[in-house]
């Protein structure tokens, strides 16, 4: 099951969004240099469509997207929310951030906006370096998946 540890309003992590993070705990991939050793844990309180009710009940037209942060140990019901949510409440774009290498085949990526995949590399740095290994891909109107992790970076 999934559990979510704490949730923020963010602008930086999805370009040209207002982002509800939900911060998923019972993270598997535990990345040397993690800032959230934190979730690690298998902590906090269920993350289900209840739960997803109450955020968009409180969160309303403040925000523009749902950032799922983690959850890679459960992706499918990651991947469950995601259609929940595009289904339930077709205005917000909805984000996965995972700490993978590549999206298991178990999930559907059509049932994302955005998709970041990569581990934290402490000597490749995080998304806003040009020598990150992480990208975020947004999907496009045809069903293509568009790198824009340049995005991030400063000109």
């Amino acid at each position: 099951m999934l559990k979510y540890v704490n949730t923020g309003i963010v602008f930086q992590e999805i370009p040209d969004e207002v982002t509800l993070a939900i911060n998923i705990s019972n993270c598997p991939c535990r990345c040397p240099g993690c800032h959230s050793h934190y979730l690690w844990e298998d902590i906090g309180l269920p993350l289900d469509t209840d739960a997803i009710d109450d955020f968009v009940r409180k969160y309303g037209t403040d925000i523009t997207c749902i950032a799922f942060m983690g959850g890679d140990g459960d992706p499918k019901g990651v991947n469950q929310l995601a259609l929940y949510i595009h289904e339930t409440y077709p205005e917000f774009k909805v984000a996965w951030y995972s700490g993978r290498i590549r999206i298991t085949s178990a999930i559907c990526k059509t049932d994302f906006d955005y998709i970041k995949i990569g581990p934290y590399i402490k000597h490749l740095g995080p998304l806003k370096q040009p020598t990150t290994n992480q990208r975020l891909y947004r999907q496009t109107e045809n069903g293509e998946w568009e790198d824009i992790t340049n995005r991030f970076w400063k000109k």
